[in-house]
């Protein structure tokens, strides 16, 4: 079994961050790991309080998991403050882990600011280039560029603009455009693909980012190419949404349990 890692936030409602992703990688079939860098208490109607975890604990979760559970696959989810930024990148080098997802998780869906703007350029400048690919909604894409991304061709200059600072991919996320079709845009050196699909009437879409992500992860981790990875994530993820449980009162989580593609499929 492979095992795969995620460095994120915890996130008490399970919808999203670290709750999220151990839920996806164990239907993908992959042990999961994770480095808790922040906690959250937040439930369907928004985040109440956070509270980055010390960088000599989020330290000592790394060198635990490097020394003996190194992973096939590896993602990035909130990292809250610039020194943790530096810390994981840092790490990520040191021990030579590939196959790295990063999540800029910058903005909650409630609002709540997840990621110090200080944050923001150390994202760019130390995590980006360790990036297998990086999958930023249209809000994050904008920040980390400085365009304003609006639409497909907006969406393909900017995933080229995150190759230049050293991305191996972008995988440019639409589900905040205003269209009823969703368009994804993944960028690579070979060339830009986009991935179509009608947009579900729902309000079920807490820990939508963290779940491709980490559906992406454990592709990557099952030894999958990046675009077959990225199908199988956004399929996942689409499917997750349409079978939403529909909990809580405000952004509810997806159904995590719903079956992944298989590597025959």
């Amino acid at each position: 079994m492979e095992v795969a890692l995620t460095i994120a936030g915890s996130d008490s409602g399970g919808g999203a961050g670290i709750q999220a992703d151990l839920k996806t990688f164990q239907q993908f079939g992959v042990f999961g790991t994770s480095v808790i860098v922040a906690l959250t208490a937040q439930n369907t109607r928004g985040v109440r309080a956070v509270e980055a975890v010390s960088e000599s604990m989020v330290s000592a979760q790394l060198i635990a998991l490097a020394e003996d559970l190194p992973p096939a696959a590896l993602k990035t989810g909130m990292l809250a403050e610039a020194a943790l930024v530096r810390l994981v990148a840092r790490t990520i080098r040191e021990n030579d882990w590939s196959n790295l997802v990063v999540d800029p998780v910058m903005v909650s869906t409630s609002g709540a600011r997840l990621l110090t703007m200080e944050a923001e350029e150390v994202m760019r400048e130390d995590l980006l280039p360790l990036a297998s690919l990086v999958t930023p909604n249209l809000d994050e894409a904008a920040i980390l560029t400085g365009r304003v991304v609006h639409d497909p061709p907006t969406m393909e200059r900017a995933g080229a603009t995150l190759l230049r600072f050293g991305a191996a991919a972008a995988l440019v996320k639409g589900g905040h455009l205003s269209s009823d079709t969703i368009v994804d845009v993944l960028v690579t050196p070979a060339g830009v693909r986009h991935f179509s699909h009608p947009r579900v009437d729902t309000t079920s879409v807490h820990g939508t980012g963290c779940t491709l992500s980490a559906a992406i992860t454990a592709g990557l981790a099952l030894g999958r190419p990046l675009e077959r990875a990225v199908t199988d994530g956004l399929d996942f993820v689409h499917r997750a949404i349409a079978a939403a449980p529909g909990l809580g009162s405000g952004f509810g989580p997806l159904n995590h349990t719903v079956s992944p593609p298989t590597a025959g499929e």
